[in-house]
């Protein structure tokens, strides 16, 4: 049977991370949306450029910048045993839109689909942000406040210097929760309804949080 994991939850909420945990154990492929924006938008492709522009203003990027490049990705042959969606859906549309991808993905095939959600204060989620600090060479992300770094500045495992995204400012952080439960928070009911989703208490560690999603993986 082919597991298809689909994580929501706030941004700072842990998706990210325990995604990468969960693929490394199971051998799902991680397929993370914001990734494969923000290589987009690196690249400086004319998706790259219409997706910064709305992530620097704290709005959602339209579903027609990112569909295709999702449904590209879940066609390929490494996803067949399973996937972690992580970014997709934001919105009712996209989790329409989804739906319609995945009947066409998936056609005669033998699928679960569950959808977990990352739940957890704002108040923790701005903590997250303001003090979050990435590698722009391997990806790692790490807390300045949270997570002690060996090396002040540095990333523990190049040793590339790390950044503070665009994205990750209070003003910015602020807009983007706003946003959130205002056009992604509907999607709880939207998958409550369809018996498919798993509320997470995303508070605690990395490896508390992570033990808790084993249990209803």
């Amino acid at each position: 049977m082919k597991k298809e994991l689909i994580f929501m939850g706030p941004p700072a909420s842990g998706k990210g991370t325990q995604t990468k945990k969960l693929a490394a154990d199971t051998g799902f492929v991680h397929v993370d949306t914001g990734s494969l924006l923000r290589e987009a938008m690196a690249n400086n492709t004319e998706a790259g450029k219409i997706a910064k522009d709305y992530v620097e203003k704290g709005q959602l990027v339209p579903v027609n910048v990112v569909a295709n490049i999702i449904k590209d990705r879940l066609k390929q042959d490494d996803v067949q045993k399973g996937f972690i969606l992580d970014g997709f859906p934001r919105s009712l549309e996209q989790a329409e839109l989804l739906d319609e991808m995945l009947k066409e993905i998936d056609a005669g095939k033998d699928v679960k689909t569950t959808v977990i959600y990352f739940d957890i204060p704002i108040e923790n989620l701005m903590e997250r942000i303001i003090y979050r600090r990435s590698c722009p060479k391997c990806g790692a992300i790490f807390n300045i406040k949270t997570m002690p770094i060996i090396k002040e500045g540095v990333c523990d495992f190049c040793q590339t210097e790390l950044v503070q995204r665009k994205d990750d400012t209070e003003e910015i952080a602020k807009k983007r929760f706003e946003t959130y439960f205002s056009q992604t928070a509907p999607l709880i009911d939207f998958y409550e309804k369809r018996g498919v989703l798993v509320k997470l208490d995303a508070t605690g560690s990395i490896d508390e949080i992570y033990e808790k999603l084993k249990q209803v993986i």
